[in-house]
């Protein structure tokens, strides 16, 4: 049985308050004072990114897995991790 087809996702813009992800036709902002573990990141390790599922993006030498959902509404996901 073939696996879900996922398109790889893209970092293309990194500036001092975020960076923006593209996911197929979309774009996301990743802003540092909502997701600070980026925040003192490297470009090269904001970069790495990779997108085991269409809803799950992975940094991993980072560590850290996110839910597209958690990028698209913040709102729905209060507990944010203090950096």
């Amino acid at each position: 049985m073939p696996g879900i087809t996922t398109s790889a996702a893209e970092v293309t813009h990194v500036s001092k308050h975020g960076f923006w992800v593209l996911l197929d036709d979309e774009e996301l902002l990743v802003p540092f004072d909502q997701f600070p573990w980026f925040r003192q990141a490297t470009i090269e390790q904001i970069t790495n990114v990779e997108r085991p599922a269409p809803d799950h993006l992975y940094w991993p030498s980072l560590d850290v897995d996110l839910s597209v959902d958690s990028i698209r509404r913040p709102d729905r996901f209060p507990l944010v991790a203090r950096g």
